[in-house]
């Protein structure tokens, strides 16, 4: 009678953790790179931390930085901090209930904010890792998301053994890059985990909240530039998915949030390269209430609004051209107040020469002044003035 043969070895594995457990044993042991096992972004970190010479065994503690790089960390990220205020807000209301933290962290891997949740009893690292100052660095903790983040500005999870060194495998983390207006990386948004994978989409949770810090960052650093909303999508519009472009009072792009970057591949060097339309034009759309469908140079058309942003100037220059306007005249030489500046003509590139004079009055002849309040270039204003001579 024949014997029965031995089964072949198993050729699949059925759970993450048999083949993390077979992906390590493979990297570690046998020098074999994982291919397919885990992701190309934890083999590179993994490949780091060895070329380091760290060893995966090692005991590791997340550790804060000094007290003073603590101290000029927070400082010099103040209003990144003020930006994210909200978004980190809603983000912790939305974590309620499921054991995960939210950290804040900037480039280099500091620690700048933590969600402060209760956590759970059984937590042994996390209330290690929830704390302002802690350096998450991948020199520091191998390797983890928000450490692989500020390596490669992409997001990413690293889930339980996918972490370089043992101590550390409880832990489940996913994080994603907040850019600032140079496309540069300002931060790190990491969701973690203690001793159970996430109940949900981390990475396309992380990746949402992180976009919506990084639109209100670019914002906030939209100091008197037209800021242009648009999309493919008109319910997209004043979304996290809707694209942001900056443009200076000359007309120039000075950023793109990540949409519009994919959308335009780099930031154009002025506002006609990149819409087709002046910058005048693209003034007309501030005061309309619904968004305007534009047809972009790549032929692709979006839905379009636009917002001018000015946090202090514009504020300023109102109060003091209302001011101007409403003092009294000299009894004994009485002259008319300046012109109240006019509201903006919803069509710019009909501006004629009058409606131009009137607002260069109203702003006692200040260029610049009157160039924002018309939604133009001063280029614009100068030919103006050129012209009349």
């Amino acid at each position: 009678m024949q014997a029965l043969s031995t089964p072949p070895p198993q050729l699949f594995h059925a759970t993450p953790q048999e083949r993390l457990a077979l992906a390590r044993q493979q990297f570690f042991d046998e020098g074999i790179r994982p291919t397919g096992l885990v992701g190309e972004a934890v083999i590179q970190s993994w490949l780091r931390c060895l070329g380091a010479r760290r060893d995966p065994r090692e005991r590791i503690e997340f550790e804060p930085v000094t007290r003073s790089r603590v101290h000029s960390t927070l400082g010099r990220n103040r209003l990144f901090l003020e930006a994210a205020e909200a978004g980190l807000a809603e983000l912790q209301l939305s974590l309620a209930g499921t054991g995960c933290r939210a950290l804040l962290i900037d480039a280099t891997g500091v620690v700048m904010h933590t969600s402060r949740s209760a956590g759970e009893t059984s937590e042994k690292i996390l209330p290690t890792l929830d704390r302002i100052g802690v350096n998450v660095a991948e020199a520091a903790v191998g390797t983890s998301a928000p450490g692989i983040v500020t390596k490669t500005g992409r997001a990413c999870t690293v889930l339980g053994g996918e972490h370089f060194f043992e101590t550390v495998q409880p832990l489940y983390c996913a994080a994603a890059p907040i850019r600032d207006a140079s496309g540069d990386l300002a931060g790190v948004l990491d969701l973690s985990i203690e001793s159970r994978p996430f109940g949900f989409d981390a990475e396309s949770l992380v990746v949402q909240y992180a976009t919506v810090i990084e639109n209100r960052l670019l914002l906030a650093r939209a100091e008197d530039q037209l800021v242009v909303h648009f999309h493919t999508n008109p319910t997209l519009l004043d979304t996290p998915f809707e694209a942001l472009a900056g443009i200076t009072g000359e007309g120039r792009v000075a950023w793109l949030n990540e949409v519009a970057r994919r959308c335009f591949g780099s930031v154009a060097g002025d506002a006609e390269s990149l819409f087709g339309v002046t910058l005048s034009h693209l003034s007309t759309f501030v005061r309309r209430s619904e968004s305007t469908l534009l047809r972009l140079p790549s032929g692709i058309a979006v839905w379009v609004r636009t917002a001018l942003h000015a946090r202090n100037a514009a504020s300023a220059l109102a109060t003091a051209c209302k001011a101007q306007s409403a003092q009294p005249a000299e009894p004994d030489a009485p002259s008319p107040a300046p012109a109240a500046i006019p509201e903006a003509n919803p069509r710019l590139d009909a501006l004629n020469r009058e409606y131009i004079d009137r607002t260069l009055a109203a702003c006692g002849g200040n260029v610049s002044s009157a160039a924002r309040t018309l939604g133009v270039s001063r280029g614009l204003i100068y030919r103006h003035l050129r012209g009349q001579r």
